[in-house]
């Protein structure tokens, strides 16, 4: 649960320090590890740096007057972070830079330190800042048990630690097959379809023109910092929008139907460079590019991850192979039959239909396996055939 922070001018120094002192803890717990080395003593882990963490305390002033909390949960983090890059989950951790990594963690929340002053406001008590308003657009549940304050683009969010909870479903069986593409984010088997705004075209030519500006600018002068987070608000602005749409169309989602299949896509791999090595150069970069940005702005992982979230043991992720070249209709899977990337022709019936409909649908009955029509049908029930558009 995540809500605006505004915090007076005293109390933002102060949260600013604990932004400080968290990032001065990760990276000096990096350092420690990058020294390790195979065949010598392993790298210390988080009871043996916590130690020597009291000892800094005690020897260095200025480390003693921050949290000792924000500093325990920043090598808390750190080693987590470690354990994630050992699982092949996440990348590995690197340094933490100011102006890019402002946050900390403040963990033993108890239900006390939350209050509700009225309708719209509430406060929460932060080590070290005392007593600071966020605006309260929801209760906060007493089951929250720590909470993460954050900066960006010049503004200051709260986050609390909450399990959200699951959304029940109608109870009919419907099954539903969703397509996620760049034209239409979000494209499902009953014909509806979800968009995700981003910045209009007059906010992207701002946004361009400012950063041609700042590329001009001294670096580290007091101008570019000032263009810096002009930029950074008009990110801010459509990552919002982004996650606003996102949330809405799972909520939606997960209200009106029980199941649902969506592609097992690799964004990660999907979106990487085709830059290449100065030996071995990509082609088509600029292309590869902007077809990357599209599908991150289009927000494919965060709604599969959102959808998980809010229809727990619903979701089925199926192979997405040929799944845009297979007719619904009679089964014919063949290149061709994607004409365009809004038309869906079939070569061997005449089917005609949205090539993203038509996707979805295919989707929601299985998954094809081979270039000549094979299907394999997931273990999810289904309760209705694929629906047929009257041109078919």
């Amino acid at each position: 649960m995540r809500f605006r922070l505004y915090p007076t001018a005293p109390q933002a120094e102060a949260l600013a320090r604990h932004c400080s002192d968290a990032r001065y803890i990760w990276n000096l717990a990096l350092e420690q590890w990058n020294h390790w080395q195979p065949g010598f003593k392993r790298a210390p882990g988080y009871l043996e740096q916590a130690r020597q963490l009291t000892e800094l305390r005690d020897a260095v002033p200025w480390v003693a007057e921050g949290s000792v909390t924000v500093q325990q949960q920043a090598l808390r983090d750190f080693h987590q972070a470690w354990r994630y890059f050992f699982a092949g989950t996440h990348g590995r951790p690197t340094w933490r830079r100011k102006g890019v990594h402002e946050g900390f963690r403040i963990v033993a929340l108890k239900p006390r330190h939350v209050h509700r002053l009225n309708r719209h406001w509430g406060r929460v008590w932060v080590p070290k800042a005392g007593w600071v308003r966020f605006r309260m657009s929801r209760s906060v549940p007493a089951e929250a048990k720590s909470y993460r304050v954050s900066l960006k683009a010049g503004q200051w969010h709260i986050a609390f630690a909450v399990k959200p909870e699951a959304i029940e479903g109608p109870g009919d069986g419907s099954l539903l097959g969703i397509d996620r593409g760049v034209v239409i984010p979000i494209a499902c088997s009953d014909k509806t379809t979800y968009g995700v705004p981003g910045l209009d075209p007059r906010e992207r030519r701002t946004l361009k023109r400012l950063q041609q500006k700042e590329s001009r600018q001294k670096k580290g002068s007091g101008r570019q910092a000032r263009t810096r987070l002009r930029i950074n608000k008009l990110r801010a602005r459509e990552v919002a929008r982004r996650r606003d749409a996102i949330e809405k169309a799972t909520t939606d989602l997960s209200r009106r139907c029980d199941f649902f299949r969506i592609e097992d896509l690799r964004v990660r791999n999907m979106t990487r460079s085709a830059r290449g090595t100065k030996r071995n150069p990509g082609r088509r970069v600029a292309q590869k590019a902007g077809i990357n940005r599209a599908i991150l702005q289009s927000g494919w992982g965060l709604f599969a991850r959102r959808l998980e979230d809010k229809a727990p043991y619903r979701v089925e992720r199926v192979n997405p192979a040929f799944s845009s070249q297979h007719c619904v209709v009679c089964g014919h899977t063949a290149p061709e039959n994607r004409e365009s990337q809004a038309v869906f022709r079939c070569k061997a019936c005449g089917y005609t239909a949205n090539a993203d409909f038509n996707a979805a649908e295919t989707i929601a009955g299985g998954h094809p396996v081979t270039a000549r029509g094979g299907m394999v049908l997931s273990g999810l029930p289904m309760n209705r055939e694929p629906q047929l558009s009257a041109s078919s």
